[in-house]
């Protein structure tokens, strides 16, 4: 156990945190080929250019066995990162030269701080014409004091070797505190051959092939099928031993079972290991397929993305317009968009989403402290944005050419389009971060969205009376905008409690009924005129207007 060293990279989004991974890879011999965002292998990760989950591997250096975990840096996936820190004895908290301090940064070292984690500061991009080193270091100085804070380049690989003997010097060896043996289960997939894997740090003793397991929190008993470490691909061994990262095949085909926080032992008398809390779901989207003979389908999909993905939460619901679903809880709008992409693209399913809710509780509301770094020139638009999102002032603090706002919000003013309209007012340059806070009354009301007079249940809302109006117009517009025209007119309407507050008409599609008739009597026209307008007639007493899948994300995504 002297030589092994568990560590994260804690970071906010885009600081170059898997750019580094890469590099830690190439110079330990771990990869011989230039390799880019390898750890984000995922095709939603490549696409966003964002970490989505975490990603273990094992690297030898000198002598040393270094276990990488990596991290998401955005604020919606801070579940993962605390799932990442509670494995390692250490952390690498990396800032980017040409951006600062952000907000990301803030809460990441807070909660290595609370774990008591050894971390080494390191400022990153200093090749970019860009830098301001000086800066960097000053904000950093006001986070701690740090005795050395590392300079260094991802993307050229200045700096990288002093970082890992850094690493290597710094950082503590594993200890074991218990003769049982006991493992942490910090991540999971499924494998349809192969069943679940687990992903686990070993705290104590060891694990061998074939060896029977014990899952504390479940009571399941299953045998280690296959153990190995990730090289960064999975690669077989015969044991695992404390201090180690490594996965285990258990062969277990129910998902559902393998929950993420619990403790793989050799023993049933063992104890659970500390550093888990559950997840709290802060959104809410309902999920439908497309095509109801999927809804089973569904079902497995959400069971084995909750696999690697412990903050997920879903239960049964249905809807007369959309059939059965299921109602999922995330940590935020992001992590719901993600998600759903996964759905699709690893599970291919058509599904349609809801708008985005939060969980209100006996006309209660949730509201959060949310942290804003912004730089100097935009404080004014961000307090005035904050201010029509009904948010409380608490505290502004100034650092170099940055301020910390911190501000109280409710969560249902900032699931939408808040982080687009924080980017769009700051050019790109605040950050947010955010955590509950409590629940508070407020003035609710009950929005309903009628299409063809009939009510839409999916689209129905809890709102703070003071923006239902204005709300309710605001999605009519985009609805008479998104739904197809069909044969016959039909209103889009809006009401609160019972009330209509707005509408819009949707035209008919005109059929061009007499284009067949050259000349002729004035006769023959009018009496195909009438039958058409009898037919519309009838089509608009029990016609059905069809809404297109995409509709939900057209209409609520802003």
């Amino acid at each position: 156990m002297d030589n092994i060293r568990n560590f994260a990279i804690i970071a906010h989004i885009d600081h170059g945190k898997s750019t580094l991974a890469d590099r830690l890879m190439e110079i330990t011999g771990t990869i011989h080929y230039h390799a880019e965002q390898l750890l984000d292998s995922h095709p939603v990760s490549r696409e966003r250019g964002i970490t989505i989950r975490l990603a273990p591997v094992t690297m030898h250096y000198k002598n040393y066995i270094l276990n990488l975990i990596d991290t998401p840096g955005h604020v919606d996936f801070s579940y993962e990162v605390e799932r990442s820190l509670a494995a390692c004895e250490g952390a690498i908290l990396l800032v980017d030269a040409t951006q600062g301090v952000q907000a990301q940064t803030l809460s990441n070292f807070q909660k290595a701080k609370r774990l008591d984690l050894k971390i080494i500061p390191v400022i990153n991009k200093i090749d970019m014409p860009n830098a301001q080193i000086s800066e960097t270091l000053d904000e950093l100085g006001q986070l701690d004091k740090f005795d050395k804070i590392l300079h260094i380049s991802a993307k050229t690989g200045q700096g990288i070797e002093g970082l890992l003997n850094k690493i290597i010097s710094d950082i503590p060896a594993p200890k074991s505190t218990n003769n049982l043996t006991r493992a942490l289960i910090f991540s999971s997939q499924y494998d349809p051959q192969r069943g679940t894997i687990a992903y686990v740090r070993v705290f104590d003793g060891e694990i061998k092939k074939g060896d029977q397991l014990f899952f504390v929190a479940t009571g399941l008993h299953a045998q280690g099928m296959q153990l190995g470490h990730f090289m960064p691909q999975m690669t077989a061994c015969d044991k695992l031993s404390a201090g180690e990262v490594g996965y285990i095949i258990t062969n277990i085909k129910d998902p559902s079972l393998v929950k993420i926080g619990d403790t793989i032992s050799t023993n049933t008398n063992s104890s659970s290991l500390p550093g888990y809390k559950d997840p709290k779901p802060m959104v809410y989207v309902s999920v439908f397929p497309v095509d109801q003979n999927d809804y089973y389908l569904l079902e497995d999909a959400l069971k084995k993305l909750k696999l690697n993905d412990a903050a997920i939460t879903f239960v049964t619901t249905s809807s007369k317009a959309l059939g059965r679903g299921f109602r999922c809880g995330f940590l935020g709008h992001l992590h719901a968009e993600v998600s759903q992409e996964r759905l699709e693209k690893d599970f291919d399913l058509s599904i349609i989403s809801t708008s985005p809710t939060v969980d209100y509780q006996n006309n209660r509301e949730p509201w959060v402290l949310a942290t804003i770094i912004v730089p100097q020139n935009y404080l004014g638009t961000i307090i005035q944005l904050c201010e029509e999102r009904r948010g409380i002032s608490k505290d502004m603090s100034y650092h170099g050419n940055h301020v910390t706002i911190t501000y109280e919000l409710p969560m249902a003013e900032i699931i939408t389009d808040f982080f687009d309209q924080l980017k769009s007012k700051s050019s790109g340059y605040a950050s947010i971060d955010y955590e509950l806070l409590e629940y508070r009354d407020f003035d609710s009301v009950n929005l309903d969205i009628l299409i063809n007079h009939e009510p839409v249940d999916a689209m129905s809302q809890v709102m703070e009376k003071s923006r239902a109006v204005e709300y309710g117009r605001k999605i009519v517009e985009k609805l008479k905008e998104a739904i197809p025209r069909a044969q016959f007119p039909f209103p889009i309407q809006a009401s609160i409690n019972g009330e209509i507050i707005a509408r819009a008409d949707v035209a008919a599609f005109r059929k061009d009924v007499i284009a067949k008739l050259y000349g002729g009597d004035r006769t023959r026209k009018d009496k195909l005129l009438e039958a058409q307008k009898k037919g519309k007639k009838k089509l608009k007493s029990i016609g059905r207007v069809e809404l297109p899948g995409d509709i939900f994300l057209k209409v609520f995504k802003t």
